[in-house]
């Protein structure tokens, strides 16, 4: 069913023929990626962690040290990303504003451009990047309720729950400052929706139980599509939509954007383990026969979806790029 996919170039009359079982595994993608681009992404944000109000933030978070505070798992996350994941949405931005090129559309439209990319594009990404951290260290909140005694002390997790909503509403403030700075009102608009998307899509995951948010309850995948929608794909489809805008490109242009990040990261997220999936109850519902339909059924579908929308642009290294990394993540062991 799945053909092969092009891995480079993407030039030719084959242009891209489907999912392929096989391919370059994840970190060789991003390292290709990121090479294309111009730009390490590993360091996008940089600027903005290296500030001297976040480093005493991190002084201070070293006070937790010892305890349980999800806190330092994501302060741990920044500086090990071996799977490279972090930077991920910000290298989509990057990637498929290269892809897209210039628009013919406006020729006073005059940007400096590094590597196929304006600079308002490149400043696209990394807010994109600073405002999904910023949710990261938000979601490391925890519930002094339901603490045990094997947690830490409950003065560290309180203190902890202080560093966690300071942080992140800096960096959120940040990345706020960095967008009014585009003078583009309809980027500004996509990207506060996200935000928007983003609160209520938590919202939605932290008033159900992880039971209630399996894909095989009866919350039916109609609903699931939706909650993972505003939770993780929200922000980078409305990102690389928010990148067309900022090139002029035409509204047709932009949906196509939209179509490959929300595709691209909701079969990431598919892909992914956790609460999303009960195999147990999976199993046990193929067991008996019922119709489930499967995680990678689901993920292959919209890799593929992100796919076709990616037709919609002209041949080039980007393209095949953004390609490969739809092909990496609805690659299953």
């Amino acid at each position: 069913m799945w053909g092969a996919l092009l891995r480079r170039g993407g030039r030719g009359a084959g242009g891209l023929r489907g999912l392929a079982s096989g391919g370059p595994p994840w970190s060789q993608v991003v390292s290709e990626a990121e090479k294309i681009v111009g730009y390490p992404t590993s360091f996008m944000s940089l600027r903005c962690l290296l500030s001297d109000e976040l480093s005493n933030i991190a002084m201070q978070v070293r006070k937790l040290v010892g305890t349980k505070h999800p806190l330092l798992d994501t302060a741990r996350g920044f500086v090990y990303d071996s799977r490279n994941n972090l930077q991920m949405r910000g290298l989509v931005v990057l990637l498929i504003s290269k892809a897209a090129g210039p628009s013919t559309a406006e020729l006073s439209f005059q940007h400096s451009m590094v590597s196929g990319i304006y600079s308002s594009q490149r400043s696209l990404a990394e807010i994109t990047e600073l405002i999904h951290t910023a949710f990261l260290v938000h979601r490391g909140i925890v519930n002094i309720g339901e603490l045990k005694s094997c947690d830490g002390p409950l003065k560290d997790m309180q203190f902890g729950n202080k560093m966690a909503v300071l942080s992140g509403d800096f960096l959120l403030a940040n990345a706020c400052t960095s967008l009014a700075q585009l003078q583009n009102t309809k980027v500004v608009e996509l990207i506060s929706s996200a935000i928007g998307d983003l609160v209520q899509g938590i919202y939605y995951e932290n008033s159900k139980s992880s039971e209630e948010n399996c894909l095989t309850d009866d919350i039916g995948i109609s609903t699931w599509k939706e909650q993972v929608f505003l939770s993780h794909s929200a922000l980078l489809a409305k990102s690389c939509q928010a990148a067309m805008e900022l090139a002029k490109h035409s509204a047709e242009i932009q949906d196509m954007a939209f179509q490959y990040g929300k595709h691209m990261s909701m079969s990431h997220k598919a892909q992914g383990k956790g609460n999303i999936i009960d195999y147990k109850k999976l199993q046990e519902a193929i067991k008996a026969g019922k119709g489930v339909t499967s995680a990678i059924d689901l993920c292959r579908g919209h890799g593929s979806r992100a796919l076709a929308a990616l037709e919609r642009f002209p041949p080039s290294e980007a393209r095949a790029a953004l390609a490969n990394i739809v092909c990496a993540v609805t690659r299953f062991p």
